[in-house]
């Protein structure tokens, strides 16, 4: 993972960071319940500047995309974009993503430290096909923005910025160019913004001063947590079919063959999920780590059914909130289990309707 071209700026403004985290690098600025309430009330600013980014040029780029993702390719006009999944034959996730259309061909901006491996990945399906495959993270440094205020905040930002609108948009702001699309962020809806890395402050600042609330990954898991909404490499890896872990806006059932097309479609039909992802209400707010493992009596006999991937805080519920796979049959909302070795307990919620 490359560091983000922010950091020194983050630090001299007080916040805290650490440089080892696969999500953000900034884990607050300082006051937490403002950050998640810029989220769910105002405009919440978050440095994604150490996202991957993948470029994929050339004649064949489309055919050979639409082949073998598990999400639509063809039908996307320049500067459309979708969250996409590369599946194994098994059907299992290797890469998620958000994948745009381009002039030039497509882009597949990746979580953090995965453009590279999804270009290895990539290449194994090429068989000498016009694409090529250019892994160009150094030249990506996006901000994210969401929030109810936060087209209100890119208007004034930048001021050809259309609400309305559905794709990429092209902007400028201080001589740079600017480009804005949609993207989930935190697990709500909103905006990717990057611009030349070195602009990417000028552009921080330019949100800044139109009303945005700087955030960092504390209140970013507080607001995906309540979303249920999985982190790569933390909630979701290539260990889980993509509904295990609610991928489902990833991958499209209409669409023709891609890998691992027919096991997706068999679990749509006959179900068949052993494990699915959901929240737990932990009774106490003390932080859980991630490998707890899930207990219940039944019948008589102390059960395994399941562990914890994430821990965050959340202020809608006002304790500890855990993400994590719970085995079929015991899925349903109020059924409580032991979280092994922590000396509390944590109560499985609805999952939010889609």
């Amino acid at each position: 993972m490359h560091a983000s071209p922010l950091l020194q700026m983050h630090r001299d403004a007080g916040a805290r960071v650490t440089p080892t985290h696969a999500g953000s690098l900034v884990l607050t600025h300082g006051d937490v319940p403002s950050e998640y309430r810029a989220g769910r009330e105002g405009a919440l600013l978050l440095d994604a500047t150490t996202r991957g980014c993948l470029e994929l040029r050339g004649g064949d780029a489309p055919a050979f995309l639409h082949r073998i993702l598990a999400n639509h390719v063809l039908p996307l006009a320049e500067g459309e974009g979708n969250a996409n999944l590369l599946l194994s034959p098994k059907g299992k996730v290797q890469a998620w993503f958000d994948l745009f259309r381009t002039g030039e061909g497509f882009r597949c901006e990746t979580p953090p430290g995965q453009a590279e491996p999804l270009r290895v990945a990539l290449d194994l399906y090429l068989f000498g096909e016009d694409v090529e495959l250019l892994d160009v993270t150094e030249q990506f440094a996006p901000l994210e923005l969401t929030g109810p205020l936060a087209a209100e905040v890119l208007g004034k930002a930048l001021p050809d910025f259309e609400a309305g609108s559905g794709g990429t948009q092209s902007l400028s702001c201080e001589g740079s160019t600017v480009r804005v699309r949609p993207a989930e962020v935190a697990g709500l809806t909103g905006w990717r913004i990057d611009t030349e890395p070195g602009s990417t402050a000028a552009l921080w600042k330019s949100l800044l001063a139109a009303g945005a609330v700087p955030g960092g990954l504390v209140a970013e898991d507080s607001l995906r947590a309540e979303g249920l909404r999985p982190r790569w490499g933390v909630d979701a890896s290539d260990d889980v079919y993509p509904q295990e872990a609610r991928l489902d806006s990833a991958f499209a059932l209409d669409k023709g063959c891609y890998v691992g097309q027919e096991v997706v479609a068999k679990i749509d039909t006959y179900g068949g999920l052993n494990k699915q992802l959901f929240a737990l209400r932990v009774a106490s707010e003390d932080p859980i780590p991630p490998g707890t493992r899930l207990l219940r009596t039944v019948e008589g006999e102390v059960r395994d059914l399941g562990l914890v991937t994430s821990w965050a805080w959340s202020f809608e519920h006002d304790t500890g909130l855990a993400l994590g796979y719970v085995k079929k049959r015991h899925q349903e909302p109020g059924t409580t289990f032991d979280l092994e070795g922590q000396g509390t307990t944590a109560t499985l919620l609805a999952a939010p309707e889609a």
